[in-house]
């Protein structure tokens, strides 16, 4: 039996998904059972015999995490180690969320699993914190980093430059922060992996392929949504701007690339290219059009 976590999330809601497709018997729960709080999990958990725990939960507020520090760290820190510790009890092996954003964006090189993570804002440097919890906490775990993730449920960048540009005559999108999409059906579907395989404990990067900007990827986005009949505005400029012209409250890493060599050896996969990804999310049925009206 799996416990997964968040399961009405972005990445929750594919994980579930994708576990009934392998007809894997999972229980999910959401703000229905506060993950931070030991004994409402161990009331949870009381006469079920779990042998994973997926933790999709977290505090994803970038900016606002800025200005609710207590709350985030709440979230990404004190629940992963109330978990892990409960995990540990009941001998459950546990996978874990984390983030590109706990390295701080330096280097022109993919970033791989040993790296040293230096975090520069308060959402990363919350999410390290919550890795270091598990990692003392337990041994049987998998810490995976993901970065820039979409999917078909809840808000996200591709819906969200849609809508724009089906709006406006132009968006301006930042070109010098660089990284890689990352489609929820594609994680969720290396989370089942792991937990059909027997792979090493430990930390592993997981994201699509490729190495763009957020302004080459609002550019496929235009692209392949006007193919689809999505951007309904095709006159719409996608202009480029540098970090400091679209200043926000939270610093985001200049290059936060990650080596995905670890997880695809491991697996025996290869990674589907970010731009395939697109396509498949954008030509779904399970598509929500009304989050581009």
């Amino acid at each position: 039996m799996i416990w997964l976590i968040g399961n009405k999330g972005m990445l929750g809601t594919e994980v579930a998904r994708q576990l009934e497709e392998n007809k894997i018997d999972f229980i999910g729960s959401d703000r229905d059972v506060d993950f931070t709080d030991e004994a409402a999990t161990e009331r949870f958990t009381a006469g079920k015999k779990i042998d994973f725990i997926i933790n999709c939960a977290a505090y994803t507020a970038v900016d606002k995490a800025e200005s609710e520090y207590e709350l985030a760290e709440k979230l990404n820190a004190d629940g992963p180690r109330n978990i892990a510790r409960l995990a540990k009890r009941i001998g459950a092996k546990l996978v874990h969320i984390s983030t590109d954003y706990v390295f701080d964006g330096s280097g022109s090189t993919p970033r791989t699993e040993d790296m040293e993570i230096n975090p520069i804002g308060v959402y990363g440097e919350t999410k390290a914190h919550g890795e270091k919890a598990v990692a003392e906490e337990m041994d049987e775990f998998y810490i995976i980093r993901t970065a820039w993730l979409y999917g078909w449920a809840g808000k996200n960048f591709v819906y969200t430059m849609i809508r724009a540009m089906n709006t406006h005559d132009s968006v301006k999108v930042v070109n010098d922060q660089k990284g890689t999409p990352t489609f929820a059906g594609d994680l969720a579907a290396v989370i089942v992996k792991i937990i059909k395989s027997n792979v090493p404990y430990g930390i592993y990067h997981c994201t699509d392929l490729g190495e763009i900007t957020w302004w080459d990827f609002t550019n496929e986005i235009k692209r392949q949504g006007i193919e689809c009949g999505l951007v309904v505005n095709p006159g719409c400029a996608v202009n480029p701007c540098s970090t400091e012209e679209y200043p926000t409250p939270a610093k985001r890493p200049a290059y936060s690339v990650l080596s995905k060599d670890k997880i695809q050896k491991a697996l025996g996969i290869k990674l589907p290219d970010w731009k395939e990804s697109l396509g498949i999310f954008l030509k779904s049925e399970m598509f929500n059009r009304e989050m581009i009206r």
